[in-house]
């Protein structure tokens, strides 16, 4: 992992934008990594058949945006206690596209789940989940409980471990994060897609039950491994449970200060490039959650 590449944070002046800012200045600081601060001019095609139209409307659009880029630096110093450096860019063409190829050199990239263009009744935009599913870093969505806009830094960070590729590298950026905020980690394994019905007579004492508990609880300290000897410090709570991946860490995200999920699990269909879990936290999960999504190099 290069220590050279930044936390990227998009801003279109919404609020959530604002949030993560705040989220990203906080983390780049934790990481000792700088932060770019980025925003994305995008013209609709229908201004470009009045050139003299397109040019002016483009300019003021321009302005708008570098005023936007100072006062989330602003903000940005505002947040934290420590130097910091930051770059800002402002970049033309599609949102996603743009934010897409900035992930490429991102260590995390970060984004409200709903931006100034998007409809209202959205909970999360198509900008935000297009960078989620097609962007090559992590993709922190700041959403959730906030204090003055300010997304919690207490509580523990939580992890979902499965098994899969994703997985794995979502623990080691739970591992990271958790040590860098000196926050206590919990792992969690939820085995619903392997669940003893309770109709057909199963219980947690069924031989059967009993047997995928345990090759659970194998699975969650096998991901675990090495993990623990480089991060001593970082305290780890396990739990393995039966039950739906979403309900429990949406449960755990209550009260946690950050999500880590893999992109896509064991249980999703092998085209999928977000998985059930990972989209419906989303729109449920009550704090930040970074996904990592698994890059075949």
């Amino acid at each position: 992992m290069s220590a050279t590449k930044p936390v990227v944070v998009a801003v279109d002046g919404s609020e959530s934008a604002s949030s993560a800012v705040v989220w990203a200045a906080r983390t780049a600081v934790a990481l000792g990594r700088p932060l770019h601060i980025a925003t994305v001019v995008h013209i609709p095609a229908f201004y470009y058949s009045e050139p003299y139209l397109a040019e002016s409307f483009k300019d003021e659009l321009r302005r708008t945006a570098t005023a936007r880029l100072d006062s989330a630096q602003i903000l940005a110093r505002q947040s934290i206690d420590d130097d910091l450096q930051i770059v800002t860019e402002l970049l033309d063409g599609s949102v996603s596209d743009r934010l897409i190829e900035l992930s490429k050199g991102a260590y995390i990239i970060a984004l409200g789940p709903r931006g100034h263009g998007e409809f209202t009744g959205l909970v999360v935009g198509s900008a935000t989940v297009s960078v989620v599913s097609h962007g090559e870093s992590p993709v922190a969505v700041v959403r959730g409980r906030t204090l003055d806009g300010r997304p919690p830094t207490e509580g523990p960070v939580v992890v979902g471990v499965d098994g899969s590729e994703s997985s794995i590298e979502a623990v080691e950026h739970a591992f990271e994060q958790a040590s860098a905020r000196g926050a206590t980690l919990i792992a969690v394994n939820v085995w619903s897609d392997v669940s003893v019905q309770p109709s057909l007579g199963a219980t947690p004492d069924d031989p059967l039950w009993s047997s995928i508990q345990t090759g659970e609880e194998v699975v969650l300290a096998e991901q675990l491994a090495g993990f623990t000897e480089r991060y001593p410090d970082v305290v780890v709570e396990r739990v393995v449970a039966r039950d739906r991946p979403v309900r429990v860490l949406s449960e755990y995200a209550e009260t946690a200060q950050l999500i880590v999920v893999g992109s896509r699990g064991r249980g999703g269909f092998a085209g999928m490039l977000l998985g059930s879990t990972s989209r419906a936290l989303l729109h449920t999960a009550d704090c930040p959650v970074l996904i990592v999504r698994h890059v075949n190099k």
